[in-house]
């Protein structure tokens, strides 16, 4: 039975390239302690907290948890390409945790590769074009507007108001910027969907069930008319930003295109194997068309997050949403556990039979 929980989350001490600072700051650590005293609220489980990576491997080593929880989203020491070493490192030792593998992980850190998975899986995606860093599209392949951000990267770094580009000067200053900010990174160049943009979350997993909270719609209306209708990076890391009109409300769309965007998102689930939790983003078109924008396997876990939001939507409490995590990892857990026994059994009574 699990009962000790050991709740990893980035190092609050060490930089951090996806805070809006470059470092935990006041906010990020009362958001923090919202999350600490919601999980004390379940009963069931013993939760400690671990903060600092360099005590991760000492402690697993040894006094290893029955689970973890792996809020670590930022990375092992908060470097975004090793958000995939913290579960590596939880298989090697065979420690359960909740939340995707590394080889989602993988998959959904390039932005290009959730493109063309899903349009392959017949998802409708945005016209894109794949840049390695340093090649701009030709005067032939270059369409307006358009939007252009790191073809691999998290939590909207290097997307900022100046990522929407209608004019070849424009993606000219753009890429330069990108090249200085971010060095090494490929691009992504994508048809600029001006229309409604919506998230959808999912909790649970493929062969046990999913519950899916009610789909939220970005509302842009009160954003200052200068500013482009992007969720950029500076709206997810800061509270007195220039996006911070930016709100969730409850999406009002048709019972038959709510199921048809749940299909997809359970199919990406599946094909970007994902677990437990996950949050897909779409975007309406000039053509009226919904594409996906994003998928987000272990999607941000604060309490002022978009999947609690929609959770709340759901009458769910952040506690709630919480408990509903764990839960998913549990089910998740005791089935590949039921299923390894049920084989071996097969397995042995095969032998037994073969031996009499």
């Amino acid at each position: 039975m699990l009962r000790l929980v050991l709740v990893v989350t980035g190092d609050h001490e060490r930089p951090d390239p996806t805070k809006w600072e470059g470092h935990y700051t006041e906010d990020d650590f009362a958001l923090h302690q919202q999350m600490r005293e919601a999980l004390e609220s379940l009963t069931g489980y013993d939760f400690d907290f671990l903060v600092d990576h360099d005590r991760l491997i000492e402690r697993l080593l040894h006094d290893p948890p029955d689970l973890v929880l792996n809020f670590c989203d930022t990375g092992f020491r908060n470097v975004p390409t090793h958000e995939l070493h913290v579960p590596a490192l939880l298989e090697l030792l065979g420690i359960c945790y909740t939340g995707t593998a590394p080889a989602g992980l993988v998959l959904y850190y390039d932005k290009h590769v959730v493109q063309v998975v899903a349009e392959a899986s017949g998802v409708p995606v945005p016209r894109g074009i794949y840049l390695p860093q340093g090649r701009a599209p030709s005067d032939d392949e270059a369409f307006y507007p358009a939007l252009i951000k790191p073809a691999q990267a998290d939590g909207s770094v290097g997307i900022v108001p100046e990522s929407v580009v209608r004019t070849p000067l424009d993606a000219e200053t753009y890429l330069a910027w990108m090249r200085s900010a971010l060095p090494g990174v490929d691009a992504l160049w994508q048809e600029y969907l001006p229309g409604l943009e919506y998230g959808l979350a999912l909790v649970g997993n493929p062969g046990i069930g999913f519950e899916a909270f009610p789909l939220a719609e970005v509302d842009y209306s009160a954003l200052p008319a200068e500013l482009p209708r992007i969720l950029a990076f500076e709206s997810k890391t800061g509270p007195e930003t220039r996006y911070e009109a930016v709100r969730l409300c409850p999406a009002q769309l048709a019972d038959a295109t709510l199921a048809e965007l749940r299909r997809r998102a359970e199919l990406l689930f599946v094909r970007l194997q994902c677990r437990d939790y996950a949050r897909f983003d779409f975007r309406t078109g000039a053509d009226g068309e919904i594409k996906l924008l994003e998928v987000n396997p272990n999607p941000a876990w604060s309490p002022a997050a978009k999947m609690a939001v929609m959770a709340g939507f759901a009458g769910r409490s952040y506690a709630d949403l919480l408990g509903m995590i764990l839960d998913a990892a549990r089910a998740r857990i005791d089935a590949a556990d039921g299923q390894r026994h049920g084989i071996a059994g097969t397995a042995r009574a095969r032998i037994c039979t073969v031996s009499t």
